[in-house]
């Protein structure tokens, strides 16, 4: 790749790893490996990025001297990101560099100065629409209804499978996490271990939710292992883990089916957020059952539109009354 030479990166192109380093001595491998599966591999295609701008191209977040890094490196990976992606996706990719650049320091291989000058970046500012939208309830219904028309074990799986991710609010990660002995069928608890940031919580699988884990289970057996396990051609059903992938695979062919458009995994966790505001569901509750670290990480999940703000300002009473026509001011004075 040809860097112009007003580029800020063109000032100086950062060495690769002269040999291989070990994983628990490689800053990007370290700083990885304290991530959730989910996030890792999020987190590894931004520093793949940001090694790749740092390095022309040259480097990957593998083979990428992190230690090398310096503050001016940061600022000009900090504007190439504000060019190229939104605020969030860029500020994303600075946690990523920031992350790598303290593990950089830890291990012992950036002293204490170089890292706080490296890592003292200035969040990228802006605002863009919102990332993927709500279903409606007839779409939802439109994708239960093709996985109930499927008679293979591929049907009630996929069924309980997008009943959990709309009804618990859970990320693909979590719910191909989950094993059977997470499941108390008796009140529709779903304890989830492996949430993102390491956190666990619970959540609730009720009534249709939980009329399709019941289907699901009595197709699947109630034996250990994990709850969702992949079906063959054959309609065998397997015994090992599916992977976040395959669920992206799985609602996308059941969109398809279904004449379901732009929808992917994330966006019934977007729905679930929605339809418990719009049902009148506590925020914090909502923030609780999402896993969520904030109040206002639940609250760029809500899709509700302009509608629920309308139906809000409804709430209020200006206490205006008409005033009687016939004392309406004209130009002349007051009407008689």
């Amino acid at each position: 790749m040809t860097v112009p030479a007003t580029d800020p990166l063109a000032l100086e192109v950062l060495p690769g790893l002269p040999h291989p380093v070990p994983p628990d001595r490689h800053p990007a491998a370290v700083y990885l490996a304290r991530l959730s599966p989910g996030s890792r591999r999020t987190m590894r295609q931004a520093l793949d990025e940001v090694a790749s701008l740092l390095t022309s191209g040259a480097a990957t977040a593998a083979t990428l001297d992190w230690s090398a890094v310096r503050y001016q490196h940061a600022q000009a990976v900090r504007a190439r990101l504000a060019e190229r992606y939104a605020p969030a996706t860029a500020n994303k990719m600075l946690c990523a560099l920031r992350g790598a650049v303290r593990e950089a320091w830890r291990l012992g291989l950036l002293s204490a100065e170089n890292y706080q000058r490296t890592a003292d970046l200035e969040a990228v500012k802006g605002e863009t629409l919102p990332a993927g939208r709500a279903l409606s309830a007839g779409e939802l219904r439109a994708l239960l209804a093709v996985c109930a028309a499927d008679a293979s074990p591929a049907g009630p799986r996929d069924a309980a499978l997008i009943a959990v991710l709309y009804g618990g609010g859970l990320r693909r990660s979590e719910a191909v996490a989950l094993d059977v002995a997470d499941y108390d069928p008796a009140d529709g608890a779903l304890t989830v271990r492996h949430g993102k940031g390491g956190k666990a919580r619970v959540v609730y699988a009720t009534n249709g939710a939980a009329d399709a884990l019941v289907d699901w289970l009595l197709t699947r057996g109630d034996g250990a292992g994990a709850l969702f396990s992949p079906v063959n051609k054959g309609g065998r059903v397997g015994d090992r883990r599916m992977s976040g992938q395959a669920v992206m695979g799985i609602l996308l062919r059941r969109a398809r089916q279904a004449g379901v458009s732009h929808v992917r995994p994330h966006d019934l966790r977007r729905t679930f957020v929605s339809d418990l505001l719009d049902a009148g569901a506590d925020i914090s509750t909502v923030q609780r059952l999402a896993g969520h670290a904030t109040v206002g990480t639940t609250a760029r999940y809500d899709r509700r539109g302009e509608a629920v703000k309308r139906r809000a300002s409804a709430l209020l009473h200006v206490p205006y009354e008409r005033r009687d026509p016939v004392k309406q001011p004209h130009r002349g004075g007051v009407m008689q």
